[in-house]
């Protein structure tokens, strides 16, 4: 039911393939090789798009070394802070496996039977090995859809936890020795994942085999939210600077994990062109709250006058401009746009995933594509950065919050978006870095949610009718 830093030390390669084993690997498990891959499978009496064989790969299929294992995943309550860890000793296996889900941000998967969270896939072993669903597989308003940003994902908080049950269990892993060297995410619902992208492909040839005679890359270290898979389809370039053409391989960066080589990651393109293919199939989800049509459509006229140059237009005939704003006009946080450097994006260029130049990428973008909106309802928070929990707030922009915190379940009907608190700083009582996690405070780099203020020029009135019409794409 619905519910009304920068890098301050130089690395060096081997404590960078140690890093990088870390973020997705850990103790030997089973990959499935390339040309081996599972045949999906199939489960009775759900939708279509979940037994797409696309959806069914990412699923069944484990295309990096597992991170831990289902014994370890049940003990990690034991180095939770308390009282949380008291309650969870005390509850059901069921209720602690719950427990865990919402610290961690994890989901059951729509169209599997048990077993894993939507965000991992067992490696056959018992292996939980992280798909893409990590980040794109999110619940808004308490219903789980695939392809939706995940914004409950706590990375950070799950690696910190593993560790720590690690050690008391008298194991290693180089997930312990990378926990300094790359921050996963400085608030739930964000990933570190540009910087991942950086390190992995600066450590592999035009091939995509390794090597380590290159110098190590500049990392500017930020957090990002993941944008909603459903609008790939309007989109002829990816990302936030919309500096690369869209295409199926873009998926495959975070395949360049050290277990993986260069022949191995190229045989997984056939899965890759079936996981896109249901990607492009996808369609945003309709809002399922009550709508004043009437005021909505006075809304879309006052939307297509003054918005629809950057977002494009929605309905019959509907338009996407692919628009890059520059940053001075948009005015948004500037970070992601600078950490990319443009020796990077023509590294990508050069290599197998723009097929050796065929593709072209934007090296100097200067600025931030306007996504389209379709379901924009259910992509809350905003911004590239997730900066701005609402709607409402993106209508405002001197009211948005400098620092908030969301609820797992809840949702804002009337300002559209994620249900929060509002603070002036992160409370004192947030001792630990997982309880810290959860308040997004807007003055961390970053983390800004300044900018984006066209809506200024519209009365009061004016921004009620366009926020009713925001409902219905």
């Amino acid at each position: 039911m619905f519910q009304a830093r920068r890098m301050q030390r130089p690395l060096s390669w081997i404590s960078a393939c140690a890093a990088l084993a870390a973020l997705l690997a850990s103790q030997a498990s089973h990959v499935a090789s390339a040309g081996e891959s599972q045949t999906p499978t199939k489960t009775p009496d759900v939708p279509a798009h979940l037994n797409h064989e696309g959806y069914r790969l990412l699923l069944d299929n484990a295309y990096v070394k597992a991170g831990f294992n289902q014994t370890l995943f049940d003990q990690l309550y034991q180095s939770w802070e308390s009282p949380l860890a008291e309650q969870a000793a005390k509850a059901t296996p069921e209720q602690r496996t719950q427990m865990a889900y919402d610290r961690y941000g994890l989901t059951k998967a729509p169209g599997r039977e048990g077993g894993m969270p939507l965000q991992y896939t067992n490696d056959g072993k018992g292996g939980w090995s992280v798909n893409c669903f990590s980040c794109h597989g999110g619940k808004v308003a308490g219903q789980v859809i695939p392809g939706a940003p995940n914004t409950l994902f706590a990375m950070e908080t799950l690696a910190e936890d593993v560790r720590a049950t690690r050690r008391k269990l008298g194991q290693f892993s180089l997930r312990d020795l990378a926990a300094g060297i790359f921050p996963q995410g400085n608030n739930v619902g964000t990933t570190n994942a540009v910087m991942f992208g950086v390190v992995l492909e600066a450590a592999r040839d035009k091939d995509l085999e390794r090597v380590y005679d290159r110098p190590f890359p500049k990392l500017v270290h930020h957090d990002m939210d993941a944008p909603a898979w459903w609008l790939m389809k309007k989109k002829t370039r990816l990302y936030a600077d919309g500096f690369a053409e869209r295409d199926h391989r873009a998926l495959m960066q975070f395949m360049m994990t050290p277990e993986n080589s260069g022949q191995r990651i190229r045989g997984m393109e056939e899965d890759y062109k079936k996981i896109y293919d249901w990607i492009m199939s996808l369609e945003a989800p309709k809002y399922p709250f009550p709508i004043d049509h009437k005021l909505a459509q006075r809304g879309r006229e006052i939307f297509n006058r003054n918005c629809a140059e950057c977002h494009g237009t929605y309905g019959e005939n509907s338009t996407y401009p692919n628009r890059i704003v520059p940053i001075e006009e948009v005015a948004t946080d500037p970070v992601r746009l600078t950490a990319l450097t443009p020796e990077h994006r023509r590294g990508y260029e050069e290599n197998w995933f723009s097929y050796y130049g065929q593709k072209k990428v934007i090296a100097d973008p200067g600025g931030y594509v306007a996504p389209p909106l379709d379901g924009i309802w259910a992509s809350a928070p905003y911004f590239h950065n997730g900066a701005v929990p609402t709607l409402w707030h993106v209508l405002h922009a001197d009211q948005r919050p400098k620092v908030w915190r969301r609820t797992i379940d809840g949702y804002d009907t009337q300002k559209v978006g994620l249900e929060i608190q509002t603070f002036d700083e992160v409370p004192e009582t947030a001792t630990t870095k997982a309880e810290r996690r959860w308040y997004f405070d807007t003055s961390g780099f970053g983390k800004s949610a300044a900018g984006h203020t066209f809506p200024e020029v519209l009365s009061e009135d004016e921004k009620t009718a366009v926020l009713e019409y925001l409902k219905t794409l």
